[in-house]
């Protein structure tokens, strides 16, 4: 596979389900990312998450995403908690569903994480084994 195809995968799969630590304990949730033109994944988080503390003592999360075709890709990288509007509002147009969470990008309970991609493998049926993708 390559980068193109990978980001077709993420943004047809829509959903994936996102790792952090808390301790030595993996904590694993879906999630519904947008994959910004710079290359990093934007999620929206409610003040109350325990994601932003995991992702406060261990900034390093894996995300894992399955197509309806079951291509699949798991991308690690490094989340920060920001504070940035002009990412906020980006995720804000593009996944219509955080209108049921937030009323708006200035909403004080809407919290962005960042991901910033470090790794990329991906796999699809017809592989023998998966693949490393350059991002």
């Amino acid at each position: 596979m390559n980068k193109e195809e990978v980001i077709d995968l993420i943004r047809d799969a829509g959903y994936c389900f996102l790792a952090t630590t808390e301790g030595t304990q993996p904590r694993v949730r879906p999630m519904a990312p947008y994959f910004s033109d710079d290359d990093q994944l934007l999620v929206a988080l409610l003040g109350r998450s325990r994601s932003i503390q995991q992702v406060k003592e261990n900034p390093l999360v894996e995300l894992c995403y399955v197509d309806r075709k079951m291509w699949y890709c798991r991308i690690a990288g490094t989340a920060t908690i920001s504070d940035d509007a002009q990412k906020k509002e980006m995720l804000w147009n593009n996944v219509p569903m955080l209108k049921q969470y937030f009323g708006s990008p200035e909403d004080p309970n809407f919290i962005l994480m960042v991901i910033d991609i470090k790794e990329v493998e991906a796999m699809t049926p017809h592989q023998k084994e998966p693949e490393m993708v350059s991002f």
